[in-house]
């Protein structure tokens, strides 16, 4: 529907900007959302249609026409819209905007290519479709009507990773924006997207640590100013625990980095899921009281007046891989398990979600009893790694190097981009395990090795105290691909596309053979599974078939987890995957345009067999599950009774009729029995859990 223009106006009337205030002192920044009254088309669709941000061209809910329609169950599985998208709103300011502020539109993320235009002249252009990123728009902004116009391009760019990809990239700006205000002196807002200020600990004992924060300061001032930076550590009873100071002299029109140091006796530890302890982090630069033009201002005895202010989650931890002993936490061997993770994409929205979403999978994932996490294939949200600190999950993060890449000068200067944007945007969450550098390269070229060996490179310089990990597809572990990064992970699904279970464990012990000095680790394993296809017991099913049975992709997990749980070298094991996502050049399970290897549905209905088979191994709560549950239609009266369970023993109960206790042996527990013909209750107990389910017998006649 066309919207008249009235419509899409928004009075700006924050203080960030109001009228009247030029002799009171400021907020250091202001924060408007910008997530309202926009109005979006296709470039090949006439006519405007109001929404609102998070917004994704893929949902389901915007047909060619531009009518709201209804969306179906399963929404971005179709194949998506690869092409260019419009979207504008109008911003009202005031007729006496404060003087000495700067403002900056922030987008948390755009698929793929952005450029933004503010009264007709261009704001900036960004490519890449993961990151955050902020234009400076101080000089196109003026008092009152403001047009904001966006142009988002889905369409494949060969300069811009990634180039390809088992997942499916919707577009649109899919993630909040919003306009930032802050002083002329302020904390560098134009630093990839990062924070401006940056916080390591080193030397990390329970004893000490030594704190380090760099904080870049911008002067957009056109004379010189005399400013102080102070960083201070907080811990979770807002005691300030540490301290620094630094009065430096910042030159005009340019951005200087800060570096602060103190030490902290006998730091509490972020520990993981056991105690992810977080401190927080602050920063504030400021000037003496009516001063800050020149060297002799700000003399200690002088006010001073806050310019800008900020503050963070900070972890204290120390992280190191063996390849004899896994992943060390603050020098104790610890187990990394978890699954891989898209980002959060849902059915009617696309990955066009809200914080409350993605905090809903979160809760799914803490009760599976996940340790860590790997983000595939690209940056995630900012609330994916801040819910990853407080639940104390190790996360490997990567760059969208997936499938193929290519060696022009424009997608290496593109991809060394997208890893600066990675880094200065998450290396202050303690979460964050290793930087990722590819996924499954095929080529093995000259191309494919400049590009690695440039981002090896580039993530040491920008982040020496974290690993680079690749994960390795379909090579030699050994091989050109697999040989440029500190720590290696294979993608492995024996079982599945090929082989047998038991071939894994042989697998891995060649993998260490032949790299005895690189820490390993398992990045991918999994099977497809369908909630909806039951057959027990199962056959094996081809990966490409419409027929992927659930009791098939729990059998393969029971017999995957105990080989790698007997393996603690390895630093992490992560399924594949950990939710069903869109894949549009899928056609296999029960919906084309999607993989199932997760191990919930895609509508975060169903948690598969799967699930609970984890859950038993990993999670400490009292737990007790029916496995085949969904199969309640049996045609033949000889059953197993499968249950998983994380207890020492389950008593099963049918139709009322005792059959005993059992010993949970390998986290699971099976009795053999015999169903009447017509509807069956089956009962379990074990410790403080049961589970139930009614399975209805008919024979054929």
């Amino acid at each position: 529907m066309t919207v008249p223009g009235q419509a899409w106006r928004w009075i700006f009337t924050a203080a960030l900007l109001a009228p009247g205030a030029a002799h009171s002192q400021p907020q250091p920044r202001g924060i408007t959302p910008l997530d309202a009254d926009w109005q979006f088309r296709k470039a090949d669709t006439p006519g405007w249609q109001a929404v609102t941000l998070p917004h994704s061209a893929d949902t389901g809910d915007a047909g060619a026409s531009g009518a709201v329609g209804a969306a179906d169950t399963r929404g971005a599985g179709a194949q998506p819209y690869r092409g260019l998208l419009h979207y504008r709103r109008v911003l009202d300011l005031p007729a006496k905007p404060q003087a000495g502020r700067r403002h900056y539109l922030e987008f948390d993320g755009a698929m793929l290519v952005t450029e933004v235009r503010v009264n007709g002249r261009d704001a900036g252009r960004h490519a890449g479709g993961f990151a955050r990123f902020r234009f400076d728009v101080t000089p196109l902004l003026k008092p009152g009507r403001n047009d904001i116009e966006v142009s988002v391009d889905n369409a494949p760019d060969a300069n811009v990773a990634p180039l390809g990809g088992d997942y499916t990239m919707c577009g649109g700006l899919y993630r909040p924006a919003r306009l930032v205000s802050t002083a002329d002196v302020h904390f560098d807002m134009l630093d990839y997207g990062g924070p401006g200020v940056y916080f390591r600990a080193g030397g990390v004992t329970p004893e000490r640590a030594a704190l380090a924060w760099t904080a870049r300061v911008a002067n957009d001032r056109a004379a010189p100013v005399r400013a102080t930076v102070t960083t201070r550590l907080r811990d979770a009873g807002r005691r300030v625990v540490a301290t620094a100071r630094r009065t430096v002299t910042l030159p005009p029109r340019s951005v200087t980095a800060v570096a602060l140091d103190s030490v902290l006796a006998a730091p509490r530890l972020w520990q993981g899921v056991r105690d992810p302890y977080l401190y927080t982090s602050e920063a504030e630069v400021s000037v003496a009281n009516g001063k800050g033009a020149g060297p002799a201002a700000g003399a200690a005895s002088t006010p001073s007046r806050t310019l800008d202010r900020l503050s963070f989650q900070a972890g204290i931890r120390d992280i190191r891989l063996d390849p004899d002993r896994g992943l060390l936490l603050n020098g104790a061997p610890y187990s990394v398990h978890g699954v891989n993770v898209h980002q959060t994409s849902l059915p009617g929205k696309g990955p066009a979600v809200s914080d409350a979403d993605i905090d809903a999978d979160y809760r799914i994932l803490a009760d599976l009893g996940v340790t860590g996490l790997r983000y595939a294939h690209y940056q995630h949200p900012q609330r994916a790694y801040e819910l990853a600190d407080r639940y104390g999950w190790l996360v490997w993060t990567e760059v969208p190097l997936t499938a193929s890449v290519s060696g022009s000068a424009a997608f290496q200067a593109n991809s060394v981009q997208q890893l600066r944007e990675l880094i200065r945007q998450n290396s202050n969450h303690p979460s964050v395990l290793a930087w990722g550098l590819g996924n499954e390269i095929y080529q093995v070229d000259a191309a494919s090795a400049r590009v690695l060996a440039l981002l090896q490179r580039m993530a040491h310089k920008e982040d020496g105290s974290r690993p680079t990990a690749y994960a390795n597809c379909c090579a030699p572990i050994d091989g050109p691909q697999a040989s440029h990064t500190d720590a290696v992970g294979s993608n492995v699904y024996y079982g599945w596309y090929d082989g047998e279970f038991a071939d894994l464990g042989p697998f891995l012990d060649r993998n260490r053979a032949r790299r005895p000095g690189t820490a390993l680790s398992v990045s991918e394993y999994g099977a497809g599974g369908s909630a909806l296809q039951q057959e027990d017991p199962p056959r094996r099913p081809k990966p490409d078939a419409r027929w992927h049975p659930e009791q098939y992709q729990a059998l393969y997990h029971e017999a995957a987890w105990p080989q790698l749980a007997a393996r603690p070298w390895l630093w992490a094991n992560f399924i594949w995957v950990g939710f069903d996502f869109p894949s549009a050049g899928r056609n296999e399970g029960d919906s084309p345009g999607f993989n199932d290897k997760g191990l919930v549905s895609f509508d975060r209905r169903v948690k598969k067999d799967a699930y609970y088979w984890y859950q038993a191994n990993w999670s400490s709560r009292p737990m007790a599950h029916i496995a085949s549950r969904r199969l309640t239609q049996r045609q033949a009266a000889e059953v197993e009774v499968k249950v998983y369970s994380n207890q020492a023993s389950a008593s099963l109960r049918v139709n009322g009729v005792e059959l005993g206790q059992q010993p949970v042996t390998g986290r699971m527990a099976r009795w053999q029995v015999r169903l009447a013909e017509g509807a069956n209750r089956i009962e379990v107990a074990a410790g403080s859990a049961a589970d139930s389910v009614e399975w209805h017998y008919s024979p054929q006649r």
